[in-house]
């Protein structure tokens, strides 16, 4: 199903001196994705990949399951995702069906176990997979689960290999082949009897798209729901493709810091601006824009000033960009645990609507996001190194007269404004405002 762009004239009516004066706001709403009902609103979780990476393990990932459900759960995050190396070496070691294979050194009760352990916490269970077919399941022809077919009937070794981050050595599977679909299927079988209800596929490419279209075909026929999330730096030209097929994508390549001790740093943070402009339209209830993990809470390891911290959050909030946790979770400083759980910054994640950007500077920058009953939320950054003002008009949001204001990270009502506000802020800092046209009301 291709993008379809619903556009609603709302009217509201503003008490404004004695009259009532109209004014309207167009509001684009996306279509949701036709791979399933998932995603009605950006996921919140946890993954493992930016603090844990390589070395997974059951005790982690159900420690980190424990304390989202302590800390987290409450305000609405839900996914306990298991990223990249909870599996042996596919190069030579496969499950009888040529699918990965669990490695029970570092998960010796299973996937399955994992899940349960998981859903108990009413939390929701997510596991990672790339494209393709491993060299082991080709190298010993193994069986295509259900069916007459083996490896060797669908490998296409004359594209070579699938773009993948460990053990490399996932070749293309030729998807005109009887029996290709049905490995897709027995993979996406096997996943939901982990219980899981979050797949990753890494790894993509424009040329991928059959495969993605396998893997949707392939989670739908299992009946169970499974968000599917792609990754990464995804090509906007294919938006409509990545909406119709799955509930979100990675914008842009990975926020970890490589090389340094540091999770992350500023300069990864801050090109997400420009994915959160230029991907905006893409963005709705169903699918959504997915900047990567936030990293905010693991003190000087994260690499940001709490400044930066707080413009990161800030960020993902107003664009509505998915709210995955990166940091280990048994190491929470209490600054990051503000951010990561202030009900009206997760408000604004969570109003439906992906936010637009107002103005760019080269040291500064706007997003707002115009909601249905006719208030706004917006985003206010020094992008520059240097303390400066910021201001917004509200004659540039189509707001005639006054309006009232409320700080949302400060929860304080900061009254009302003539004709726009202005910002102090520190360098790499932010302010995130509600916007309500019309003067303060005060009873008489």
């Amino acid at each position: 199903m291709l993008k379809k762009i619903i556009t609603s004239l709302l009217t509201f009516t503003m008490i404004l001196c004695g009259n009532l004066p109209f004014f309207s706001i167009e509001l684009e709403e996306a279509e949701a994705s036709s791979y399933n009902n998932l995603g009605q609103r950006p996921f919140m979780g946890w993954s493992s990949w930016s603090s844990i990476r390589k070395n997974p393990t059951e005790g982690k990932i159900k420690a980190a399951a424990d304390v989202l459900a302590e800390k987290f759960k409450s305000h609405g995050y839900q996914y306990v995702n298991l990223d990249d190396y909870y599996m042996l070496d596919w190069t030579t070691t496969v499950d009888p069906h040529g699918r990965w294979k669990v490695d029970r050194k570092k998960f010796p009760s299973g996937m399955k176990a994992l899940g349960d352990y998981i859903h108990k916490k009413g939390l929701k269970f997510g596991l990672y997979v790339t494209l393709g077919i491993p060299k082991g399941a080709v190298d010993q022809n193994t069986p295509i689960e259900g069916t007459s077919y083996h490896a060797k009937d669908i490998v296409d070794l004359s594209k070579g290999q699938k773009v993948n981050f460990n053990f490399k050595n996932m070749y293309a599977i030729d998807f005109s082949k009887p029996g290709a679909q049905e490995f897709i299927n027995s993979w996406a079988r096997l996943f939901a009897s982990y219980g899981v209800d979050y797949l990753k596929i890494d790894g993509i490419r424009n040329e991928d798209i059959p495969d993605v279209e396998a893997w949707a075909k392939a989670l739908q026929k299992t009946g169970r729901p499974i968000h599917v999330e792609l990754s990464n730096n995804l090509d906007i030209k294919h938006a409509d493709t990545w909406k119709r097929l799955s509930n979100g994508w990675r914008t842009d390549h990975d926020i970890e810091a490589y090389g340094t001790p540091f999770l992350t740093n500023w300069k990864k943070v801050s090109r997400r601006f420009d994915d959160a402009a230029i991907w905006q339209p893409h963005a709705g209830p169903g699918a959504w824009n997915d900047f990567d993990s936030l990293n905010v809470a693991n003190g000087v390891r994260d690499g940001l000033t709490k400044a930066e911290k707080r413009s990161y959050v800030t960020l993902w909030a107003i664009a509505a960009s998915q709210f995955v946790i990166g940091n280990d979770l048994t190491k929470l400083d209490t600054f990051g645990i503000s951010l990561l759980t202030n009900e009206e910054i997760i408000g604004v994640n969570q109003s439906g609507v992906a936010g637009k950007r107002l103005y760019k500077t080269p040291t500064s920058q706007v997003f707002y996001q115009a909601l249905p009953d006719g208030s706004y939320n917006v985003a206010l950054f020094n992008t520059g190194s240097d303390k400066q003002n910021v201001t917004v008009k509200w004659a540039d949001l189509g707001i005639k007269g006054p309006a009232t204001l409320r700080d949302l990270w400060r929860h304080h009502e900061l009254g009302s404004m003539e004709s726009g506000f202005t910002a102090s802020l520190s360098a790499h800092g932010s302010r995130m405002i509600r916007v309500v046209p019309g003067p303060l009301l005060t009873d008489s």
